[in-house]
């Protein structure tokens, strides 16, 4: 990595600051001042600035367990925030990759990296999600046919795109879908004359929430698991 581009991340400023930082001879390399700001360094090496150390700060990829009662947003406001439930050192560039409801539970992912999240949530790249769905009414076969075709809701000229189903029992359901409109699910199932009482996302792309994972933990994403979106 360049030294001008890990001194703005790790300061969290503009890379002309860092490069006007550096070119003052503010910055040192392994106790050696630089004043080369296309220099590459290695994770190994100690960058200091003014005889502070430097880390730099890397983007993170989180997934989250969300429990009810909490909302996707990065303030709190009727509800709590759920980056309430995260203990990690850096929030404030946290933002969700797509969205559930306060009453909604199950898979959300965070980042700091805009390009990452607008790949998770874009519909063009076609990420398949994934809810268990308690309905108040048994899924009737009519009900079935209609939404593995698309349905029309009522703020839209367009239908949504199949979905694939399987029930679970009478009343739950597994329902897929590769769009991300707003209460899409809950709104699906009314456009049928059904009603959701109960949502869990269960999956996103490739990842899964299992019983490892419990209601309102967290961890990080592994390389292999960022690099799947």
């Amino acid at each position: 990595m360049r030294l001008d581009k890990f001194v703005a991340k790790s300061a969290d400023i503009p890379r002309s600051s860092a490069k006007k930082w550096i070119r003052s001879g503010l910055v040192s390399v392994d106790q050696n001042i630089c004043k080369s700001a296309s220099l590459l360094i290695s994770d190994q090496q100690s960058i200091e600035l003014s005889g502070n150390p430097l880390s730099y700060l890397r983007q993170q990829y989180i997934l989250l367990n969300k429990p009810k009662g909490y909302i996707c947003s990065t303030k709190d406001e009727q509800y709590p925030s759920a980056l309430n439930l995260l203990t990690t050192n850096s929030l404030t560039k946290l933002h969700f990759a797509g969205r559930l409801d306060v009453e909604t539970s199950g898979l959300v992912l965070i980042s700091d990296d805009g390009q990452w999240t607008h790949r998770v949530t874009s519909p063009r790249y076609l990420h398949k999600k994934t809810y268990i769905v308690t309905t108040s009414e048994a899924v009737s076969d009519a009900q079935q046919q209609k939404l593995t075709t698309g349905v029309m809701l009522n703020d839209s000229d367009k239908a949504t795109l199949p979905a694939h189903i399987e029930i679970i029992d009478k009343n739950t359901l597994s329902l897929t879908i590769t769009e991300g409109r707003y209460h899409q699910v809950k709104r699906m199932l009314a456009a049928v004359g059904n009603h959701v009482i109960g949502l869990h996302r269960h999956s996103i792309g490739r990842l899964i929430i299992n019983e490892k994972i419990s209601a309102g933990d967290w961890r990080y994403l592994t390389e292999e698991e960022k690099n799947w979106f």
